[in-house]
């Protein structure tokens, strides 16, 4: 007896979806309270997202600073050491074989104190270039304001700057500068340069995190930076001796690093006097601080969403 197999039936033809539409889409997601994500929040929200991560930032910071000399025998003395070295070097060419220190009395305290003070700005820049692309894995990893990350290294520096003080007190002492009532300008000075400094770092880590090779120019920049601003020579002796055009001598003046610089050595330094300032000095430094903290962290927030998607 022949057996008849039924034969298969035969599959159901899929209907095809009809695709939908990018606002059909948007609406949808809308409706059921998504968002885009990574995108960037308003500039009053990101401020209160960064506000209430304060204590990261302050912990970052600490940390950082605590692991940058833990594999060094001197351990965190080369907070100190590294700018006397610097300053110790500067002094042999500029004091000694430049013989820069004929026209500044009281050169050393004039020379390290402008070495601390520029090292500040300079590491703050240095660590913000690296702020967003030496943390790749933390900004790929967790949701947060980037912005922590750049803040949280320049207050590293501030932090740095702290033990400085202490062996710049003692520089001071040893070199017949104790302290007056003039010391007490070196905190609105060092507020001021902190907010310039973190504008600054705000600026760099949004230009690197999308053009990496800038922190490898930075060292140049850097370099013909502080020799402009005044850290081994007096602008004012220049002002008074040279034959440079009034306005390249305005714009050594005005330079942000050479007005901090000289503010504080206007605080620790008594033969530095207010004559060899530039005119409105203390507003030059609130301007620089208003405009690099302002402007630099609106800057850095327009690039938020971008941030280790490169």
């Amino acid at each position: 007896m022949t057996t008849h197999t039924a034969a298969p039936a035969p599959a159901p033809v899929a209907t095809p979806t009809p695709a939908l539409s990018g606002p059909e889409l948007r609406a949808i997601a809308l409706r059921h309270g998504l968002t885009v994500s990574g995108a960037r929040p308003s500039l009053p929200v990101y401020v209160r997202r960064l506000w209430s991560r304060r204590h990261f930032i302050g912990a970052f910071a600490t940390a950082r600073l605590t692991a940058q000399y833990s594999q060094a025998r001197l351990g965190q003395l080369w907070q100190v050491a590294t700018p006397l070295l610097n300053a110790a070097v500067y002094y042999v060419i500029f004091g000694v074989l430049m013989n820069v220190q004929r026209d500044i009395p009281d050169y050393v305290p004039f020379l390290i104190t402008g070495v601390f003070v520029w090292t500040f700005t300079a590491q703050s820049i240095t660590a913000g270039t690296r702020a967003i692309s030496g943390n790749l894995g933390l900004v790929r990893a967790l949701h947060f304001p980037r912005a922590s990350l750049p803040i949280a290294l320049a207050l590293q520096q501030l932090q740095q700057l702290a033990f400085s003080l202490g062996a710049l007190a003692v520089i001071l002492f040893c070199f017949g500068e104790f302290p007056t009532w003039n010391w007490l300008l070196a905190v609105p000075a060092l507020a001021l340069q902190t907010l310039f400094n973190i504008g600054l770092a705000l600026v760099m880590a949004r230009i690197a995190a999308g053009t990496p090779d800038v922190a490898t120019l930075m060292p140049f920049v850097l370099r013909t930076w502080m020799y402009v601003s005044g850290v081994m020579w007096s602008i004012h002796h220049l002002e008074v001796t040279s034959r440079l055009p009034h306005a390249v001598l305005t714009l050594l003046q005005c330079n942000p690093a050479a007005v901090y610089i000289d503010l504080m050595r206007l605080a620790l330094v008594e033969s530095f006097t207010a004559d060899q300032l530039p005119p409105h000095v203390w507003t030059l430094a609130l301007g620089w601080a208003l405009l690099l903290s302002v402007g630099g962290f609106i800057y850095f927030w327009q690039a938020e969403e971008t941030y280790g998607r490169g």
